[in-house]
């Protein structure tokens, strides 16, 4: 018998649980139980686990971080304005006396990015997911409507941009934060999306470039 502690011990403990779960019917097919299923078993970011590694603690170090600078910022526009830097991939919150508040931020995919200006029209926390008519052209697998959580492609914070269909959010994919990978909205992290939500009010300026 492996040692109590070793890898392969944990591994085998986690094999004999899965394999003695009660069946559960389906809809669809049934999902496989992978090594990132293993992993989440064992993740160190569980309660009352020790070291942060492995793929889990990976992804949720990644969703938690914070891209946030301080930083000297001339600017025409009144305190409260955010712009956003689309090729510098770059949000700023302008304060007064030449000083801003800066984030990363994930921008639109070739051909889904714009430039404009809008104001904030709506806050929510955790909000709802309702992925719009192109998208679900484009992706038909997409569920209608998803329930704001930790697994919402909106992340924790969405902040809204007048009438469009584009928000500043928070992501469930920390990893895409930085690139053009969106359908034209702002993905920040989490840490930082909750941090600019406090910052900015409803009315606020939002200015693309």
């Amino acid at each position: 018998m492996p040692h109590p502690y070793s890898n392969r011990f944990r591994t085998l403990t986690a094999l004999m649980l899965l394999a003695a779960a009660p069946a559960v019917a389906q809809s669809g097919p049934r999902p496989a139980f992978d090594e990132g299923y293993i992993d989440f078993l064992f993740s160190p970011t569980r309660p009352g686990a020790s070291s942060p590694s492995g793929p889990t603690a990976h992804h949720r170090e990644n969703a938690d971080r914070s891209t946030r600078q301080r930083i000297n910022y001339r600017s025409n526009e009144a305190a409260g304005t955010i712009l956003i830097d689309t090729a510098a991939r770059r949000l700023y919150l302008i304060e007064a006396n030449g000083f801003a508040q800066s984030y990363q931020v994930g921008v639109g995919k070739e051909g889904y990015g714009w430039h404009g200006t809008e104001r904030i029209s709506a806050k929510r926390e955790w909000p709802d997911w309702r992925p719009p008519a192109d998208m679900l052209a484009r992706r038909p697998d997409l569920p209608r409507h998803m329930v704001g959580g930790p697994d919402n492609p909106l992340g924790a914070r969405a902040l809204y941009l007048g009438d469009t269909l584009y928000r500043i959010h928070g992501s469930n994919e920390p990893e895409t934060v930085g690139t053009a990978a969106s359908s034209g909205c702002f993905r920040m992290t989490n840490t930082d999306v909750i941090d600019l939500y406090q910052r900015v009010g409803v009315g606020a300026k939002v200015r693309v470039f």
